[in-house]
């Protein structure tokens, strides 16, 4: 299997930069919903919005030694960044219920990232092991750093929470596809498809993995 992923081609270079913009500008919304949650100014809503659209693909590219890192290779994803924030910063208020909003804002950013890491570490030549770690590091250490930042309970670590998860779900449901013979153009859509499915059913039906439960010690 890791010489079949190690064979896969050049994946694509414009998908995968078309799959980053997409999450880099997801993210920033989500960033922004939390900094109008936490009532911060302009600045703090920039601040916010850009930790968590790069946070995952930064360290991502730190880890794979990419040089540049993707966004000092492409100034455009700050710009994103920034008219995210401020689309945010003017329309929050019309938002009723934020933190919904940002809840599934945020599944279909984790589900565009975790494919984006997927295809960044398979077109590096890495292992299939690497590849799921990068596809779920790119998805989730965004999230992570935003709601640090905001003082907030992170997604990452609520109990039972199909997050995580889903991200490594997601990627290896795209490497098994890979290895039956797969082009990325299936696989990489296959992957986004299958991380948004399973933290959409979190969200909407309740799935959650089985939490460890201390026992009450004996006499």
């Amino acid at each position: 299997m890791i010489e079949t992923l190690r064979a896969v081609p050049d994946l694509l270079p414009q998908a995968v930069v078309a799959l980053d913009f997409a999450a880099v500008f997801v993210f920033a919304l989500t960033g922004a919903l939390s900094a109008s949650r936490a009532q911060l100014d302009i600045v703090g809503f920039f601040v916010l919005s850009g930790l968590t659209a790069v946070g995952g693909g930064t360290l991502r590219d730190l880890l794979l030694n990419r040089d540049p890192v993707f966004w000092i290779g492409r100034p455009e994803y700050l710009a994103v960044i920034a008219l995210a924030a401020a689309v945010i910063y003017f329309t929050a208020h019309l938002v009723e219920s934020r933190y919904r909003w940002l809840e599934w804002l945020n599944a279909a950013a984790l589900s565009v990232a975790v494919a984006a890491g997927v295809g960044v570490a398979l077109a590096a030549g890495q292992p299939w092991v690497i590849v799921a770690v990068m596809g779920v590091v790119t998805g989730t250490v965004g999230g992570l750093l935003r709601d640090v930042v905001a003082t907030e309970v992170p997604l990452l670590l609520k109990q039972g929470e199909l997050y995580a998860t889903a991200a490594l779900a997601g990627a290896a449901a795209g490497l098994l596809a890979l290895a039956f013979g797969a082009a990325p153009v299936t696989a990489l859509p296959l992957i986004a498809a299958v991380t948004f499915t399973l933290r959409a059913g979190s969200l909407w039906f309740g799935w959650r993995l089985p939490v460890y439960r201390a026992r009450p010690p004996r006499n």
